[in-house]
């Protein structure tokens, strides 16, 4: 009991730190030099008002200087953090795999808000991702094995893109072929689709790398399934909106699947 406090109080020091990765990489400020402030007032913050969690609690959710409302998502990010730390190291004790493998879910939590925020997903968080979950195994043999299912799905990811990306940029240029004229007919101007980012398949090269190939093609579905809800609610919205970020439902589906592994992978070779 007490080891499983401990890594949830680890995990709420790792979300404070989270905090400040979320907030500052997408503004290009380092993630190291600079006191922490409000960005409200500028006025730098005591030590006592970066206490994870439990400073958002006594300050009401407002600055100490200024009173401007604090986001809900400082608490809610450590929150996640500390609740990561303690599921993991319930389910597979304290070790330093344990720890890199919360890094990596850590990493994939501050990629599905800047993502969520910002619409961009950093190649440094991403590479990060990458590099705890292979480090995530439990000898040599192990992170040759999360290694390789990690260029594995990186490169089928990338295939796919590639693929999905000809298929509709191929549609387009047939339907832009019925309009042509005989003054425009040596103009092709039809747009390049890209049917997926590259930060996608980093993404997906960390779930091979956490999950293995059986559970990482689960994952995948299931992040189809848990953004089907969002995807038909915006299918008649602008293409602005229409621009949902999937990085979240990736990492979500990616750490149940995680968490649940042996009864999926059960049901799996009992029915298949």
């Amino acid at each position: 009991m007490i080891e499983l406090f401990i890594a949830f109080i680890f995990g709420l020091v790792f979300g404070s730190f989270l905090n400040v990765v979320i907030l500052r990489i997408p503004r290009d400020e380092s993630i190291v030099f600079g006191a922490s402030h409000c960005y409200s007032c500028q006025h730098e913050l005591k030590a006592w008002h970066n206490i994870p969690l439990f400073s958002w609690i006594f300050l009401r959710g407002r600055c100490s200087f200024c009173r401007a409302k604090i986001s809900m998502q400082y608490p809610l990010i450590e929150l996640f953090s500390g609740v990561i730390f303690l599921l993991l190291a319930n389910k597979f004790g304290i070790s330093i795999s344990t720890f890199f493998i919360a890094l990596s879910f850590l990493m994939l939590l501050a990629l599905s808000m800047i993502d969520l925020k910002y619409k961009m997903i950093p190649d440094s968080l991403n590479l990060l991702a990458i590099l705890f979950a292979i480090l995530g195994a439990w000898n040599l043999q192990g992170v040759l094995s999360n290694f390789q299912n990690a260029l594995l799905f990186a490169g089928g990811f990338t295939l796919l893109r590639f693929a999905l990306s000809y298929y509709l940029t191929s549609s387009i240029h047939r339907a832009g072929l019925k309009t042509k004229t005989t003054w425009n007919k040596n103009f092709d101007r039809t747009p390049f689709i890209e049917a997926m980012g590259e930060g996608d398949i980093m993404v997906a090269a960390t779930m091979g790398a956490l999950l293995g190939v059986k559970l990482a093609l689960v994952a995948i579905f299931l992040s189809a399934l848990l953004s089907l809800p969002i995807m038909l609610l915006v299918l008649n919205k602008s293409k602005e909106e229409q621009r949902v970020p999937f990085v979240p439902f990736l990492a979500l589906a990616s750490f149940i699947v995680y968490m649940f592994d042996s009864p999926i992978l059960s049901y799996i070779e009992a029915n298949y």
